[in-house]
């Protein structure tokens, strides 16, 4: 069930970004599936915020690598956590790690 829990919470980057760690995190009781809810839903606010000023300075140009760079992360990380998950390894969001420990 934790793997589920994990692999539903990283997954939820394309269905409910917001929603599904939320729940989780009013939900479930382990402090891990807690914390990886969290640290899922400081990564999808942090991604949309740095997506959306990328997109804003890609007028000027200089947004446009800062634009594909955030969301091939936005992309990739979550595939990599969904991948930890299914073999039961440890997976910190970048960005949100900083600030949920």
């Amino acid at each position: 069930m934790k793997a589920g829990l994990k692999i539903l919470i990283h997954a939820s980057t394309w269905f409910a970004p917001v929603l599904v760690p939320i729940i989780t995190w009013l939900v479930v009781k382990e402090h891990e599936i807690r914390k990886l809810s969290l640290q899922a839903l400081v990564f999808h606010i942090a991604m949309v915020v740095l997506i959306g000023l990328s997109a804003v300075l890609s007028f000027l140009l200089i947004g446009i690598p800062f634009l594909i760079i955030f969301g091939l992360m936005a992309l990739i990380a979550p595939i990599i956590g969904i991948i930890r998950a299914l073999t039961d390894e440890r997976f910190d969001y970048p960005i949100a790690k900083w600030f949920i420990r």
